[in-house]
């Protein structure tokens, strides 16, 4: 149980920014200036814009990677090409994560 009360000196613009940043990855402001003293990871949620996205990031990288499959016999150089661009989106879709 936190009962320690810690007290900093900042501008108006510092606070609102860590206001800003605090809201962004859906913690409060002392709980976000606490993660960031220590040094913990600290992760932006994401808007439902990014969501969106990822969603179809997701529905591309598994239609390339079904077209690579069905070009795999009769045209080995496209079905190369498809899936290494199926690839590339994966390794788009683990940034997001980080």
């Amino acid at each position: 149980m936190k009962k320690e009360f810690v007290q900093f000196r900042c501008s108006v613009y510092e606070k609102k920014l860590l206001k800003v940043k605090a809201r962004k990855s859906g913690l409060s402001l002392s709980e976000y200036c606490r993660r960031a003293a220590f040094e913990d990871r600290i992760v932006e949620r994401m808007t439902d814009e990014q969501i969106e996205a990822y969603k179809l990031l997701v529905k591309y990288q598994r239609n390339f990677k079904l077209i690579t499959n069905m070009f795999r016999k009769r045209n080995p150089k496209l079905a190369e090409e498809t899936a290494q661009l199926a690839k590339e989106i994966r390794q788009h879709l683990l940034n997001f994560r980080k």
